[in-house]
């Protein structure tokens, strides 16, 4: 469904060719290829299996909205637009807005690692909204949120929530593929807009410094 024929990465970052950062990026092409064929295993599969099309963009969207990454968020967001699902993506920017919180939260085996559990918001998919997603996309929302938040409460009892929504195995290493690779995808945008802006910021100060000095210069001031 993805209408980006480029690098995912290098579109969600704002990179364009020939800028220092698809320079630096191109210092590691296979990292770069990687990334972007995790990207189309995972969203465009030649094989999809159970997963269907409709079930990983929502959960990317929520998952990119639990992130408050807004362009990353409203790039999968509109493949749920494409799909023709505008209602879904307003189920899930509920959802987003339900489940937002700051984490990490849970709870380690009892032992020296016990002084940082931290309790935080078990989310649940609201009632209303439950009927709209159906079981099995409310149990990979809930689940998504789970390992998002609360990576160390992960369990036999939460894989088994997933099996019965009709979950196979099979999907569920899918699903924790998909929110593992997204968290991945979003630090890297993350940073790479970080450095685009301050990049952009240097280039306005050395700008600045030129214009500035050439006043001095003129005798204007």
């Amino acid at each position: 469904m993805s209408t980006i024929q480029s690098d995912v990465i290098d579109h969600l970052a704002g990179i364009r060719p020939g800028s220092s950062l698809d320079t630096l990026r191109a210092q590691r092409p296979q990292a770069r290829e990687n990334a972007q064929k995790s990207y189309l295993a995972l969203f465009e599969p030649e094989f999809p299996g159970n997963v269907t099309a409709l079930e990983r963009y929502a959960i990317a969207t929520f998952v990119a909205g639990l992130h408050r990454q807004s362009h990353v968020t409203g790039f999968y967001a509109a493949s749920l637009q494409r799909l023709g699902h505008p209602r879904l993506t307003d189920v899930i920017s509920a959802e987003v807005a339900r489940g937002s919180a700051e984490g990490p939260y849970g709870h380690y085996p009892q032992g020296p690692l016990t002084v940082e559990d931290k309790d935080g918001l078990v989310y649940q998919v609201s009632a209303d909204n439950r009927e709209s997603l159906g079981s099995r996309l409310a149990a990979a929302l809930e689940h998504a949120h789970l390992l998002v938040f609360h990576p160390r409460d992960a369990n036999p009892a939460a894989l088994q929530k997933l099996l019965d929504a009709g979950w196979s195995t099979t999907d569920i290493v899918t699903l924790s593929q998909l929110v593992a690779f997204l968290s991945f995808q979003i630090r890297v945008v993350a940073g790479l807009r970080a450095l685009a802006g301050a990049s952009a910021v240097e280039a306005t100060d050395t700008e600045y410094t030129q214009i500035f000095t050439g006043v001095l210069a003129s005798g204007a001031v």
